[in-house]
């Protein structure tokens, strides 16, 4: 990774004020009135996208269905063999023309239920499904990206912009996958103590979002500590609802405990490489108990904007909006970025564990 010198003082400056508000706002109970006040995406909205090639995958999409209680029509099949990390321009255009022709109207999420493929050229598979394939951005992988219209947008609905917002669940092993879902299910039922964490590391190349990181303070009405640190790595921490950080590889997952929906990611070039072994891969967040995550596909430089910005994810979430939402919002230039996980996961929206409890 190295340094690009673009000046972005405007895009900057606008972020700033919003987090700065944004923390006032929560520290306060006032959440931003500007943003949705609960999400309004529900189980009947998602598309549940399986590979009929991948044992798994078939076997871990019923188990969403029915942890969800997604009307079985939802289920879309398609056929993918070989699971392949990489697809074309034209093996995708085939694919998203099988999926596009199954989605119903209300559909505004599509969840991918396999490892691979998650990418598509440069583009991570996820980007490319929503806001199409950006070829431009495959000339220079380094160079800026396009900007999302659903960046730290305020519509309660992806489709107010427009837009189906897609996530990948991998399934390398059925177990953890069932185990993730129950995760998301679970956030739903109730709000907990817990720990937001933001380490700006010693990599300072990977650091390029740390000033985005909001002051360590409590918000005493979402329960939540946020803790910023001058840090490589925490350690026996067991309350984490958000971790973000920058380094190639962290360490010290496995004495970890994540809450139900906690949010992890770091800034590195290729997190979401998930099956590459460079880097440390998006999926050992998953692996180490977090219900989403988020990681490049191809060599981003460290741009910010090509990752989440901290505090517009943290605000977006506090919200009430679900991890799909919160992780899209979150995201300036999104067409290398992955987004996996949990799509439904809302530990902060209270409407949602109304319909939780009632189910």
């Amino acid at each position: 990774m190295f340094i690009q010198k673009f000046s972005y003082r405007l895009m900057k400056k606008l972020i700033i004020l919003f987090s700065v508000a944004m923390l006032v706002f929560s520290n306060t109970l006032v959440i931003n009135k500007a943003l949705a006040a609960d999400s309004l995406i529900r189980p009947s909205n998602v598309a549940v996208i399986v590979n009929t090639a991948n044992t798994n995958s078939v076997a871990i999409g019923q188990y969403y269905l029915k942890a969800r209680g997604i009307p079985s029509d939802n289920l879309i099949r398609v056929n993918i063999p070989g699971n392949p990390k990489k697809l074309t321009v034209e093996q995708f255009n085939q694919l998203k023309q099988s999926i596009d022709e199954k989605l119903k109207p209300e559909m505004q999420v599509i969840l991918l239920v396999w490892t691979a493929p998650y990418a598509v050229e440069c583009n991570a598979i996820t980007s490319a499904l929503t806001l199409g394939f950006d070829a431009q951005q495959c000339k220079k992988t380094c160079d800026p990206g396009k900007m999302s219209p659903y960046f730290n947008s305020a519509t309660t609905q992806p489709v107010d912009a427009g837009l189906r917002l897609s996530m990948l669940m991998p399934t390398e092993s059925v177990d953890e996958a069932k185990a993730l879902i129950d995760r998301g299910v679970l956030s739903g039922f109730m709000m907990s103590e817990a720990s937001a964490y933001y380490l700006n590391t010693s990599d300072k190349l990977r650091s390029s979002r740390a000033e985005f990181f909001p002051k360590s303070m409590q918000i005493p009405e979402r329960k939540l500590q946020i803790q910023t640190l001058q840090l490589n790595a925490i350690e026996n921490m067991k309350d984490i609802m958000v971790y973000e950080t920058g380094l190639a590889h962290v360490p010290k997952l496995d004495t970890l405990g994540f809450m139900p929906g906690a949010l992890a990611d770091h800034l590195t070039s290729s997190g979401g490489d998930l099956l590459g072994s460079s880097q440390m891969s998006s999926l050992k967040w998953l692996e180490a108990g977090a219900t989403a995550s988020y990681g490049t596909v191809s060599e981003p430089c460290n741009f910010w904007q090509k990752f989440p910005n901290p505090t517009v994810l943290l605000a977006h979430y506090l919200s009430g909006e679900s991890a799909v939402e919160a992780y899209w919002k979150s995201v300036a230039w999104p067409a290398q970025g992955l987004f996996i996980g949990e799509p439904l996961a809302s530990p902060y929206c209270t409407s949602c564990r109304t319909l939780q409890n009632v189910q």
